[in-house]
């Protein structure tokens, strides 16, 4: 199984907003930065197999973004197990619950999805791993889902996945 982590994108702050904190929306620069994140992950041919988002509305809404240009055909699959309050121990469950062969895409919160990292790649959730907006990291597993035994194949910064998304986009206007 892969597992790609992602953190969810650049969302009005906290006391900007009014609502409630489940409906914090994105920013049209975050929504902008998630389109430029999903075309980077694109240039590395990455194929989700799975799409699952946190049921708060940033996540939710960076699911939606990214299945537009990586993964139209999937359906963007809210779990508990991702939203704010969740535990890594649940979200490894989830996971195990998974057939081996899939790509995972799950798409979350700070400091979780790090702590979820921490657990795959060291058999403990540890703070070693923080997620900026719209980051994301593969973490392949061989075999059945278990604390320490993930392989770290990338760890990307957004600024990173962006300019991935770039260079794709320039070597298909070269090739024209």
């Amino acid at each position: 199984m892969d597992c790609v982590l992602v953190r969810h994108g650049i969302a009005i702050e906290p006391e900007e907003w009014e609502g409630s904190e489940e409906n914090r929306p994105l920013t049209e620069k975050g929504k902008k930065r998630v389109r430029q994140a999903a075309a980077g992950l694109t240039s590395m041919n990455l194929v989700p197999t799975h799409l699952l988002s946190s049921p708060f509305l940033r996540a939710k809404d960076t699911a939606r973004l990214l299945r537009s240009v990586l993964c139209p055909a999937l359906k963007v699959e809210t779990h508990d197990e991702l939203a704010v309050g969740s535990t890594a121990e649940q979200i490894v469950a989830l996971l195990r619950s998974l057939p081996l062969n899939s790509v995972v895409m799950c798409v979350g919160h700070e400091p979780l999805l790090g702590e979820v990292a921490g657990i795959l790649l060291c058999g403990k959730p540890i703070s070693g791993f923080p997620m900026k907006k719209v980051g994301a990291a593969l973490i392949h597993l061989s075999g059945m889902v278990k604390p320490g035994q993930g392989l770290l194949r990338w760890w990307l910064l957004p600024a990173q996945l962006r300019a991935l998304g770039k260079e794709g986009k320039d070597v298909g206007e070269t090739e024209e």
